[in-house]
């Protein structure tokens, strides 16, 4: 669990268009928010 100002580890993954999305290319240049939401029609 992260704690509010802590720094998120570095990631990549895929975007919805299949390019790729690296936190790594964002640091000290802008904020990210990361939210996490569980699919529609989903028990939970």
């Amino acid at each position: 669990m992260l704690e509010i100002g802590q720094n998120i580890p570095e990631f990549e993954t895929e975007l919805d268009n299949g390019e790729p999305f690296r936190t790594s290319e964002f640091k000290g240049k802008k904020n990210i928010v990361v939210y996490f939401y569980p699919k529609d029609f989903t028990r939970g």
